[in-house]
């Protein structure tokens, strides 16, 4: 099972970019997602986070106040819109999933089980 991430790419310092996760059949409404993103050399890094009803949601320090997580209502499908770009953003975003329950919280982003091959972000000072 293959999340499928897109809207990446080239940018100047202060645009905008939304990025956009698709989860196939297997990964539906019921499903927790989450984004990271990751540069050459460097650990994956945790972005945000989102529960299957919508209802939390949770940020990496850096992205508080600039990127913002939301999903289709009872969908497979998640957003990450980026405002207010930095070069430091430049990274392989990706996107993942794990089967929500009643008891989700968006803080618990560490064990996703379904992942994306990412989309390229880079952006130019």
């Amino acid at each position: 099972v293959q999340l499928q991430a897109s809207g990446g790419g080239l940018v100047q310092a202060g645009d905008s970019l939304r990025l956009t996760c698709v989860g196939p059949g297997a990964v539906s409404g019921k499903h927790d997602m989450a984004w990271f993103r990751q540069t050459p050399g460097k650990e994956r890094e945790f972005v945000a986070s989102i529960i299957w009803s919508g209802g939390s949601t949770h940020y990496a320090d850096f992205a508080q106040g600039r990127f913002t997580i939301s999903r289709a209502a009872r969908m497979n499908t998640a957003y990450l819109q980026m405002n207010s770009l930095k070069p430091q953003d430049t990274a392989t975003y990706y996107c993942a999933a794990k089967l929500g329950t009643t008891y989700s919280r968006a803080e618990d982003y560490n064990d996703m089980k379904y992942w994306g091959k990412g989309t390229q972000v880079t952006v130019s000072s």
